[in-house]
């Protein structure tokens, strides 16, 4: 399958990056958002083939979990590099005068899903409005506000999510939370057919899988966070359009539930929905940001209350390393 905006990625970039080869490399590590899996494919296949290393990196992925705060990580300068589920987390450091930055967005649509039973009457998000949903603490202060602004749900509607799919599979009323490359086939698995609706369609304006470090290694080692972002970008690339077999082979040995059917059919779901390639990276390249996507996600969130009108959201982003992109 061609992916737009890719097959302008030759031998530049990797030309550029074997220069790094022969010097020591710089040690960093990088949190994800969740435990191994498809959304974090093109870390692990930099890793896999050595990618970073010819970047002049020896980079240590730790997989997040439900118990696992990569962005406190991240703050207290415990992680070089997080790679954070949505743009809520940038804009909720800059509010709170934390000096951290995002360098790129790998992901343009944030793979957030509600999923419903077929049959149910629950076919659109706006059918969802009065109904009981099963969401996360978290997703109660992330794309629910947006949920609440578009489509008017309110916080009645909310009911306890645990990561677990036995309350959903059991009741054809529920609904719930999910990731497009995830729960959905887990669901079909048990032999139902769900409602999957994916709130980037909708109008939900955040990016996902956002690389963040620190303002002072922004400032201090701007080479260093420029090889790390050029060679992320390069692992998706390869993970996308190539054989992604090494990436996934570390991704099971870090998260042993995961199976290939899963990994297939997550980076089958990555590609089929432009979620790296698509949108603005179609032309800009992969891991870009605009001015543009940020303000309107900010408008909307600050219209909401969840941030002071007068905050200076471009606090929160830095294009400096994302400016070639995937354009190669």
């Amino acid at each position: 399958m061609r992916l737009p905006g890719l097959y302008g990625f030759t031998a530049g970039l990797a030309a550029a990056l074997l220069s790094f080869a022969a010097s020591a490399a710089d040690k960093v590590s990088l949190g994800t958002d969740w435990r191994a899996q498809a959304e974090h494919g093109g870390y692990y296949q930099a890793v896999a083939t050595g990618l970073y290393a010819k970047a002049g990196l020896e980079v240590e992925i730790r997989q997040g979990g439900p118990q696992i705060n990569h962005s406190q990580l991240l703050a207290a300068g415990r992680l070089d590099f997080s790679a954070v589920p949505n743009s809520f987390i940038p804009l909720n450091f800059v509010a709170q005068n934390v000096p951290v930055v995002a360098v790129a967005a790998i992901f343009q649509k944030d793979p957030a899903v509600l999923i419903a039973h077929a049959g149910a009457g629950h076919d659109t998000l706006a059918q969802l409005r009065g109904a009981k949903i099963m969401i996360s603490p978290d997703t109660r202060i992330g794309f629910w506000r947006f949920l609440k602004t578009k489509f008017g749900y309110t916080d009645e509607q909310v009911a306890p999510y645990t990561f677990n799919l036995t309350p959903f599979l059991s009741n054809p009323a529920a609904i719930q939370q999910g990731l497009l490359s995830s729960e959905p086939f887990q669901i079909e698995r048990a032999g139902q057919k769900p409602v999957v609706m994916l709130l980037a369609d909708a109008g939900y304006a955040s990016y996902s899988s956002v690389i963040m470090t620190s303002t002072k290694r922004v400032t201090e080692e701007p080479d260093l966070v420029r090889r790390f972002v050029e060679a992320s970008i390069a692992g998706w690339m390869s993970y996308l359009t190539g054989d992604p077999a090494p990436a996934n082979v570390l991704i099971k040995k870090d998260n042993p539930d995961m199976t290939d059917e899963l990994l297939a059919f997550g980076r089958g779901k990555l590609i089929a929905h432009g979620m790296i390639t698509g949108g603005d990276a179609e032309t800009k390249g992969v891991g870009v940001m605009t001015d543009e996507r940020w303000k309107s996600f900010f408008d909307v969130m600050a219209a909401d209350g969840l941030y002071p009108k007068q905050m200076d959201y471009k606090k929160a982003y830095t294009a400096a390393f994302i400016d070639k992109g995937g354009r190669r």
